[in-house]
């Protein structure tokens, strides 16, 4: 078939969202079908929210399908559109009021929280099926629109290329240092965490000056290595010599550290709000689940430390969980007939 897949995308700004769709066009590619990814700018602030909305009503794409993914690329309009859903606009959502979001209880925020769910379940609604990247996003999807959507899993970026390594001295985490993503309470952990034991951060963020602060004050500067941007040679690397992998964002959509660390036969630490992640980590068996303190998070890493056993089964236990993601069953999934 001719497919439009449709993302959308801050200038200048690239993460995972991005490297999801570049991913999908590829796979449909390999299956034979002619693909074009159409993407246009937006903007995630309040005052701006529905201005690349309303442009993809405008947009005419004359495919056979049309594969919507982010907001706000699934208003665009089509009579065979399929959305496969990374998310909607949290901030609107199950973040408004939180310090990460310009949404609050205002009249103007109100104002607009209405209108993004009116619009959302209309465009949502016109598909002809729906899919999610996860059970959480599902679940937000109905709780919010009282929409339906089947959660479609898929494989993570280097998937090919992970591989497994020696149980070192440090936990490690790539993620972005922002308030939603919660590294403050990793930084915290090194309080209570084995002295022999560092923490590696990959990524970088608003909170980096902050998080150096924190382990300064705590007299843990040295234990605490924030790397900034990494290599993707450099990120397997990391992967595969962590004794574990800590990852605690506040309720995620999916999340891709999860699926790498498991690749790379680590153990995850992790949080019990920590949403999409928790599909895949079961407690005791590929890592564990904690209360998401930083004495938890650090006892969990003391655990993996004293038993290299148990980082060794969970890490095994891990890789078989990822095993059978494919981009195969993906694109079997988007594109079979209604």
């Amino acid at each position: 078939m001719d497919i439009c897949v449709c993302g959308a995308q801050v200038p200048f700004m690239s993460g995972g969202a991005e490297m999801h769709v570049d991913n999908l066009v590829e796979a449909l590619r390999r299956a034979g079908h002619r693909v074009e990814l159409v993407r246009l700018p937006t903007a995630w602030d309040k005052t701006r929210i529905f201005d690349a909305a309303m442009a993809w009503r405008l947009i005419p794409l004359d495919a056979d399908m049309v594969i919507a993914t982010n907001f706000p690329s699934y208003f665009v309009r089509h009579p065979n559109k399929v959305v496969w859903l990374f998310h909607q606009h949290r901030a609107a959502y199950d973040g408004a009021g939180s310090e990460w979001s310009d949404f609050g209880d205002d009249e103007p925020s109100l104002e607009a929280q209405r209108l993004l769910t009116q619009w959302d379940a209309v465009a949502l609604g016109e598909a002809q099926r729906r899919f999610t990247t996860s059970g959480v996003v599902a679940a937000r999807l109905a709780r919010f629109n009282g929409l339906d959507a089947t959660p479609l899993y898929h494989p993570e970026p280097l998937s090919d290329r992970l591989h497994e390594g020696p149980f070192g001295d440090y936990l490690f985490c790539p993620t972005r240092l922002e308030s939603n993503k919660r590294p403050a309470l990793m930084v915290d952990a090194l309080a209570t965490l084995d002295p022999g034991l560092t923490m590696r951060i990959a990524g970088s963020g608003s909170h980096r000056d902050d998080l150096l602060a924190r382990a300064a004050a705590a007299g843990n500067s040295e234990r605490l290595e924030l790397l900034g941007y990494i290599s993707d040679d450099d990120l397997i690397a990391q992967y595969a010599g962590a004794l574990g992998v800590v990852y605690v964002p506040y309720d995620e959509d999916y999340g891709y550290v999860t699926l790498q660390a498991f690749r790379s036969g680590k153990p995850v630490i992790t949080a019990h709000d920590s949403g999409g992640v928790l599909e895949w980590v079961d407690d005791g068996v590929t890592g564990f689940v904690t209360d998401g303190s930083p004495e938890a998070i650090a006892d969990a890493g003391n655990r993996l430390a004293a038993d290299p056993e148990l980082a060794e089964r969970m890490g095994r236990a891990g890789r078989e969980r990822v095993a059978a993601l494919s981009w195969e069953t993906v694109v079997r999934t988007l594109t079979e007939p209604t």
